[in-house]
C-alpha cells in the first residue's frame, strides 16, 4: 500500500539558512511556510526532484521539540505516498496502529522502531532542480526481522519485493522493502549494525531511529562541485566507481547524513544489478 517515498522532515534550528542551504545545493524550490499541529512545528516545505523537504522548528512541547531537546537538529521522521488514505487509515486501524488525520495526511502517533512517520496521498509531482528524487531511509533497529514483519503488517508491503543486504565494510546487515520493484528503488533500508563504524555508533547512541536518507541524481560530479563550492564536508563512498556515489557530511546538512547515487546506479545492490548500468 505504500507506492514512493514521497518526503523527509527534519529538525533545524534555522529554517531559512536550512532552506537557502538546500536551495543552494540541490535547487530546490520553496513551496509553503505553515505548521503542524500534530507535531507542534513550523514548517517551510521545499521541493528537490520529485521530493519534499520538510524543515521543522518547535512552537511548543510535542515531538519535535523533544527531538530538538534531546538531539538537536537532524533527521527526524520520513513521509509515504499511498494510493487511499481511506484504506490506508482502515488497516492502520485494523492493527491497532495509533494514528491523527490533519489536512488529508495521516501521522502515526507511536513510532516503535524509531521511525516517525506521515502517509501521505500518492499525487503525481513534476520533478524541480538537479536531483531526481530521495528514494531511501535508513532504519537501524535492534532486529531487522521483526521491524520488517511489523512494517509489512501494518503499511501492506510485498515481501516478494524485498532485498537483502550486508555491508562488512560499513558494518550492517539487514533488507531493503522495496514498494514497487523495478519500476522505482524506493524503501526503507532496516539494518542491524554491528563492528563499531559509524552506524553502529549511531545505534548504540540512539538507538531505533533515522540514521540517513539516500537521493539519486543524473550528475554526481555536479554535486561534488558545489559541495567543494560552498565548502561542505564530503566524502565518495568506498569502493565505488568515480561519478557514482558519495556521502553528504551531517555537518553539511544539519545533522542529516545524506547518500547520493547515479541514477538507477543503486539496482547495483537493490536485487537488480542489469538495471544499474554498471560495467558487467
Amino acid at each position: 500500500m505504500l507506492t514512493r517515498l514521497d518526503r523527509i522532515q527534519l529538525v533545524v534550528s534555522d529554517r531559512i539558512e536550512a532552506a537557502e542551504r538546500f536551495q543552494a545545493l540541490f535547487g530546490a524550490r520553496r513551496l509553503a511556510e505553515d505548521g503542524t499541529a500534530t507535531l507542534a512545528a513550523r514548517r517551510t516545505t521545499l521541493q528537490a526532484g520529485a521530493s519534499l523537504i520538510e524543515l521543522l522548528t518547535p512552537t511548543g512541547p510535542g515531538p519535535v521539540q523533544e527531538f530538538a531537546d534531546r538531539w538537536g537538529q537532524g533527521l527526524f521522521g520520513v513521509g509515504f505516498a499511498t494510493p487511499s488514505i481511506e484504506a490506508m487509515a482502515a488497516r492502520l486501524d485494523a492493527n491497532g496502529v495509533p494514528f491523527s488525520a490533519e489536512h488529508g495526511v495521516l501521522y502515526l502517533r507511536e513510532a516503535r522502531y524509531g521511525m516517525p512517520t506521515v502517509i501521505v496521498p500518492d499525487t503525481p509531482r513534476d520533478p524541480v532542480g538537479d536531483i531526481r528524487a530521495i528514494y531511501e531511509v535508513t532504519n537501524p533497529v535492534a532486529d531487522w526481522r521483526e521491524a520488517a514483519d511489523y512494517y509489512t503488517r501494518i503499511f501492506g508491503l510485498e515481501p516478494a519485493h524485498f532485498c537483502p543486504i550486508r555491508s562488512e565494510l560499513y558494518g550492517y546487515e539487514g533488507v531493503l522493502t522495496l514498494f514497487d520493484p523495478p519500476r522505482r528503488l524506493d524503501r526503507i533500508e532496516i539494518t542491524q549494525t554491528f563492528g563499531g563504524g559509524a552506524m553502529d555508533r549511531f545505534f548504540r547512541r540512539r538507538g531505533p531511529s533515522l540514521y540517513m536518507c539516500y537521493l539519486e541524481t543524473d550528475d554526481v560530479p555536479m554535486l561534488e562541485a558545489r559541495l567543494e563550492a560552498l565548502n561542505l564536508p564530503w566524502a565518495p563512498a568506498e569502493g565505488r566507481p568515480p561519478g557514482t556515489n558519495l556521502f553528504i557530511h551531517p555537518k553539511a546538512l544539519f545533522g542529516m547524513l545524506v547518500g547520493v547515487s547515479k541514477t538507477n546506479f543503486a539496482w547495483l545492490w537493490s536485487g537488480r544489478p542489469d538495471l544499474s548500468g554498471a560495467p558487467e
